[in-house]
């Protein structure tokens, strides 16, 4: 079969880089999008932004390249679409709980059709028409708890809730979605994957008990759930549960503590990290004590020691230095707002939230940011009694490596969409 690519030329702020272009799970959007669809065609053509269809034979799959799905989303969506053999289109209920609590909010990618919305995915059994039939997806969510705090700070119960899909898809219009995409729809779905299929089968719940008491383990960190690469150096404290892999070259340190999380190749863990549905980049360092809560970091990312990030994205080579905090609960009960699709503030529909650090970054010790705020591309932080809190977003203009005469060794890698820069070397 051949797939059809349609390119999306939108810059993702604070990264001032197209989406298909940012590490998912730990890939480039476009490599993800290749492996998930590798089963199913053959070739591809890849389209600019408002290029019209090519006139094709035979089967295809057309889908912009900011969308991110996974292998169940698209097995059904494909089932479905050839055994009713007309062009289709991949659409969503409002009444999808994970839809619209955690795709829907701050995206501008989809098309409104009475109580549908529409994903730019189609599927054509004889080359692409001008008309397509929405294909209603169930994603299949179910409700699972993250947290239980105080009333104040969530429901009545207490409970902050997320509604995890067992088939997920969802375009990547802002920072936000990166989150999302990584912890809800990419960790949260690969554990409530592992609990439906051990609920389903008892023969699997019995090769689950006969691993870990040969390993002579708890299930949860058995080889069957924990994957570790080649040629890694792991300390024996070292605590892991699982659903968890583990790339090659990867050192950890003792006392650490991991549970749910994606690490990369050539990752360096120091002593005592404790890190908990997270994603971690390949040639990323953590020092000792560094911690991570539902955050991404993507490649070459370092967080220096006693530093915490919870719920946060933060970019390929940025640096975030000793015992900065990245808040993610208002101290004022107002909704947290972040930046959508469109660049302007609006409703995150999140509880909690953290904040979102571009490529290329230097953040001083002790810094704090405040919800939802992020931290362009290229931008130095320096932690001064004019500037320790950061509770508005910070534009390179700002970048405090401005105010040194030595400003020019911090080249711009990643300008906006509309603007150039000289070469920088």
């Amino acid at each position: 079969m051949l797939k059809i690519i349609l390119k999306s030329e939108k810059f993702i702020s604070p990264f001032n880089e197209k989406a298909r272009d940012l590490r998912i799970q730990n890939k480039p959007l476009w490599l993800l999008q290749r492996d998930t669809l590798a089963p199913y065609v053959t070739h591809e053509i890849e389209l600019a932004e408002e290029a019209s269809l090519p006139e094709v034979q035979g089967p295809c799959l057309v889908y912009r390249d900011n969308l991110y799905f996974d292998a169940a989303f698209i097995e059904t969506f494909l089932n479905k679409a050839t055994k009713l053999n007309h062009p289709s289109q991949a659409a969503f209920s409002i009444k999808d709980p994970a839809f619209r609590e955690h795709a829907l909010p701050l995206s501008v990618s989809y098309t409104q059709q009475e109580d549908l919305f529409l994903a730019e995915l189609w599927y054509y059994p004889n080359g692409p028409e001008p008309t397509s039939q929405p294909m209603l997806i169930n994603m299949k969510s179910r409700e699972v708890g993250y947290y239980h705090v105080p009333v104040y700070m969530a429901t009545e119960q207490g409970d902050l809730v997320f509604q995890v899909p067992l088939r997920s898809l969802i375009a990547i219009d802002a920072w936000v979605h990166i989150f999302i995409t990584d912890v809800v729809f990419g960790l949260f779905s690969r554990g409530a994957r592992f609990e439906n299929r051990a609920n389903k089968s008892p023969w699997f719940k019995l090769y689950l008990l006969s691993k870990a008491v040969y390993e002579g383990k708890q299930v949860l960190s058995t080889s069957e759930l924990v994957k570790i690469g080649r040629n890694c150096v792991i300390d024996p404290s070292v605590v892991i549960t699982g659903p968890a892999s583990i790339g090659d070259n990867v050192t950890i340190g003792a006392g650490t503590v991991i549970d749910n999380c994606i690490i990369g190749n050539n990752v360096n863990i120091s002593q005592g990290c404790q890190l908990m549905l997270s994603v971690v980049g390949d040639g990323s360092f953590l020092p000792f004590r560094a911690s991570l809560f539902m955050t991404t970091l993507m490649e070459n990312a370092m967080v220096a020691q006693n530093t915490c990030l919870q719920m946060c994205v933060v970019g390929r080579n940025t640096f975030i230095g000793a015992g900065s905090t990245f808040t993610d609960f208002n101290l004022i009960p107002t909704p947290l707002r972040a930046m959508d699709g469109r660049g302007e503030l609006s409703l995150s529909n999140r509880e909690v939230l953290g904040g979102c650090v571009g490529h290329n970054c230097r953040l001083g010790s002790g810094m704090i940011i405040m919800p939802g705020r992020m931290i362009e591309s290229d931008v130095v932080l320096i932690a001064s009694n004019e500037r320790r809190v950061i509770n508005r977003n910070i534009s390179y203009e700002q970048s405090d490596h401005k105010l040194f005469s030595s400003a020019h060794l911090h080249k711009r890698l990643y300008p906006r969409q509309d603007e150039s820069v000289e070469e920088s070397w």
